[in-house]
């Protein structure tokens, strides 16, 4: 029965896609990677979740509570913060510009080689830490919620390949043949699903642990375990408190700022009213994302003793144990929805920086829309399998798959980061030094992390990294300024008039997660 729920949900899905991009002009690049600027703020708002919260994060956050307790909802919580920022000052700016890629800003106000350095920095983040640990997280959850080891007679390990390749062929299909309305679509439809039935789990896993009672649950984990719900984490946490101030800024404001597949979907907005309003509508969802990737893993900690080998497992065993097996193949689709959102996502941005960034400026500079749209496609099907070969290595990685990808993602989060809030607020600063200062972030952050192994969060190395970043773009343009002030032109390719509510939602938004962290402190 959980079989056929769950091939029946994700067949509906996939048609709803279909049908609703049949009319899609792939032709064009703006059709193909941004759905012909057509998004409407819910759809945005839908996109953006999924995109987000997939199964690296929910397996993986669920992971660090289970180890560490509420400190890791910073991850979720300031995000809302950090997409009221997006909204307010970054996105004005990119659709003034009419850009497709965040590099392409980049360049009108650096130059060509600063593009060409973050769109390959880009390509490979995703290929080397995105890609693969959405495979990895995706795989493991689906193994142990349905016991595939057992069904198909092979260890885990072996399983892994398996259904990591099965997802990887299905995710490709989507991003690389569909473009971003088809992705954009699916998502919508699956976050209404993930929403509801991520709830689900920590509704059920209470009432295991409350005989029926979800109250009487809660307030027997929160009398067992009060630690855990201390969200202000001490130095030995994997956020202590004052990462929040240094490395998570930088984290929350890249990723929901200038990460190419997640903004991708506000570049896409019909005007820019409709990309505020899937902002904010999306950051109101973020406050109360804790419910699902936070809490379910500190129920898995009460149920299981905290023994287990693997804490990256505590979520899809915590799911197993709870959930009603009537319930099990609709929230595996679901789930198998997020997984498929998050890889076809990034594999989608590969596929635009790929066309866009490289093939029509490197390869074939006379090419045809139609030429572009199909090289991006031949790039896609080879980043899929090349990630596909890499995720199963991630079995078992050393703390956690969340924290692995965090780390990783460091080495391009912080010089982007810089660069782009540097070139909105000053008009002065030169393409020769943004340049200096990303090979200088890339190198230092990279050697200091992994060779040197200082005894501070990488969170901590992220914040001062930043500063010296921005510190050393302005010192080299004393000596390198550009030669003439930088003035945006407006390609009045979408309306960029504000939305008449911005300010008051988004003061909102930010009173809620102050107000949260007063709550739980």
């Amino acid at each position: 029965m959980a079989i056929i729920s769950f091939a029946g949900f994700t067949l509906l899905v996939a048609l709803i896609a279909w049908w609703s991009t049949r009319k899609t002009d792939e032709k064009s690049s703006d059709g193909y990677f941004l759905g012909g600027r057509s998004l409407t703020g819910p759809v945005i708002a839908g996109s953006l979740l999924l995109t987000n919260l997939s199964t690296e994060q929910i397996v993986g956050m669920n992971g660090v509570s289970f180890r560490d307790g509420a400190p890791i909802m910073a991850y979720e919580v300031l995000a809302a913060i950090a997409m009221v920022f997006t909204a307010f000052v970054l996105l004005p700016k990119y659709l003034k510009s009419g850009i497709a890629t965040i590099p392409q800003f980049l360049e009108n106000r650096y130059g060509k080689t600063t593009k060409t350095i973050v769109s390959l920095l880009f390509l490979l983040g995703y290929a080397i830490s995105m890609l693969p640990t959405v495979l990895y997280s995706g795989a493991l959850a689906l193994n142990t919620m349905f016991d595939i080891p057992e069904m198909i007679g092979m260890g885990p390990e072996a399983t892994l390949w398996v259904t990591v390749i099965s997802i990887g062929v299905i995710g490709s299909i989507y991003a690389v043949f569909g473009g971003l309305k088809a992705v954009a679509v699916s998502d919508s439809i699956n976050a209404v699903g993930l929403i509801i039935g991520g709830s689900l789990i920590p509704i059920f896993g209470l009432m295991y642990i409350g005989d029926g009672n979800m109250f009487t649950g809660l307030d027997t984990l929160t009398t067992a375990l009060p630690e855990k719900f201390d969200i202000i984490g001490g130095p030995d946490s994997d956020v202590p408190f004052w990462t929040l101030f240094t490395g998570m800024i930088i984290v929350n404001f890249y990723y929901w700022g200038t990460n190419q597949a997640i903004i991708q979907r506000a570049l896409g907005a019909k005007s820019l009213k409709e990309g505020q309003k899937g902002l904010l509508l999306a950051a109101f969802v973020k406050i109360l994302g804790p419910i699902i990737v936070i809490l379910p893993g500190i129920i898995a900690y009460y149920i299981f003793n905290g023994d287990l080998a693997n804490a990256d497992e505590a979520y899809p065993m915590l799911v197993k144990k709870v959930l009603p097996v009537a319930y099990i193949g609709f929230f595996a689709a679901v789930l198998f929805g997020a997984i498929l959102s998050s890889f076809n996502s990034a594999l989608n941005s590969s596929v635009t920086l790929f066309g866009l960034d490289f093939y029509k400026e490197y390869i074939n500079k006379e090419a045809t829309e139609l030429q572009v749209v199909k090289a991006g496609k031949t790039f896609g099907i080879v980043l899929a399998i090349f990630s596909i070969g890499i995720a199963p290595l991630l079995y078992g990685v050393e703390g956690g798959i969340f924290t692995y990808l965090q780390q990783l993602n460091g080495t391009h989060s912080v010089p982007i980061l810089a660069i782009v809030i540097v070139g909105i607020f000053s008009k002065r600063v030169s393409g020769k030094a943004a340049n200096i200062a990303i090979l200088f972030s890339v190198v230092t952050y990279l050697t200091t992390l992994y060779v040197i192994k200082p005894d501070i969060s990488f969170l901590h190395l992220m914040g001062i990294l930043f500063v010296l970043t921005i510190i050393i773009m302005f010192v080299v343009s004393r000596f390198y300024p550009r030669e003439t002030d930088y003035v945006q032109e407006y390609t009045k390719q979408v309306d960029i008039t504000n939305w008449r509510y911005l300010k008051p939602v988004g003061a909102i938004v930010v009173a809620l997660v102050i107000a949260l962290y007063f709550a739980m402190s």
